[in-house]
């Protein structure tokens, strides 16, 4: 898989300064799960002109940035077919986040980007897509479905299966989307949770790998499998897909959490000769399979 490397700040032979933000004012904060500890924060560009320069692909991330407080490295939760704004999910886990968490509506951020790579959709056009994602990584999940469900794109794709589960469901993420995407007809959503003890849950009840092992279609030459989630959902997922069938070069995964400045400076997201936030976040488990193990 080699899609394109978009790296931001250079668009038609123009190469501006990588470490500049642009101004984004909060337009929008959506308390998102019963603890209150995810929050997603819709942003609009200060200046117009700006959300042109910011060209972006479903499963690109992004620095966000606080004045005084620093820049932390999130997925991009809405899809380029949304126009007008940008949508990140912050989970509240460090100075940065926490600081967003305190932010409101008319407030004065920054966002650096777009960059990474991104989910290779030119080859999985005419493909079945399988997507499955765990907790709050479901971030560019979402971007991609929205993505596949615009009207000028859900024809390029074949059937689209996703697989998304929480602890409980007031941990889910996007629920009134979910419950759209769930009355659709050319979508097949499995939404699970670990366990609950409300009568009123209807729909699937066990962990992400047992769900796909009994929702996920047989693994073809014509069938993908998108995985974002917590490191032990991917752990027991992968060994599920296998058992399906699914070559290692139909997997494609998201290594967002191992994002540090987003164009290769630091040194600190290196796997083997790759940086993960130039040359991913997006690789096929192939991919990352011919990397030396860290342990």
């Amino acid at each position: 898989m080699e899609p394109a490397k978009l790296t931001n700040h250079k668009k038609g032979g123009r190469l501006e300064n990588p470490y500049l933000p642009y101004p984004v004012r909060i337009d929008d904060v959506i308390v998102e799960t019963e603890d209150k500890n995810l929050k997603t924060f819709k942003l609009v560009f200060l200046n117009p002109e700006d959300e042109n320069k910011f060209a972006y692909e479903a499963g690109q991330f992004a620095e966000l940035s606080v004045a005084g407080q620093g820049e932390i490295p999130i997925g991009i939760a809405s899809s380029p077919t949304e126009k007008g704004f940008l949508m990140f999910t912050v989970n509240k886990v460090g100075l940065v986040s926490s600081y967003m968490h305190s932010m409101q509506a008319g407030d004065i951020m920054g966002v650096r980007g777009p960059l990474g790579n991104w989910y290779p959709w030119e080859q999985m056009e005419g493909k079945n897509v399988v997507i499955i994602g765990g907790g709050f990584a479901f971030t560019t999940l979402r971007s991609a479905i929205i993505y596949m469900l615009d009207p000028a794109n859900r024809k390029k794709f074949n059937e689209i299966h996703v697989i998304y589960g929480a602890r409980t469901p007031g941990m889910l993420l996007y629920r009134d989307e979910l419950m759209e995407w769930e009355k659709r007809d050319d979508i097949h959503m499995h939404i699970t949770v670990d366990g609950t003890d409300d009568p009123d849950w209807q729909y699937n009840t066990g962990f992400v790998p047992t769900i796909t092992e009994q929702k996920a279609p047989q693994g073809n030459d014509d069938t993908y499998a998108i995985v974002c989630g917590p490191p032990i959902m991917i752990k027991f997922t992968q060994p599920v897909l296998d058992n399906l069938g699914y070559d290692h070069d139909h997997i494609i995964m998201s290594l967002e959490n191992r994002m540090k400045c987003g164009i290769g400076m630091c040194g600190r997201c290196n796997l083997g000769k790759e940086f993960v936030c130039k040359d991913g976040p997006i690789f096929t488990l192939l991919e990352i399979n011919q990397t030396p193990k860290e342990y």
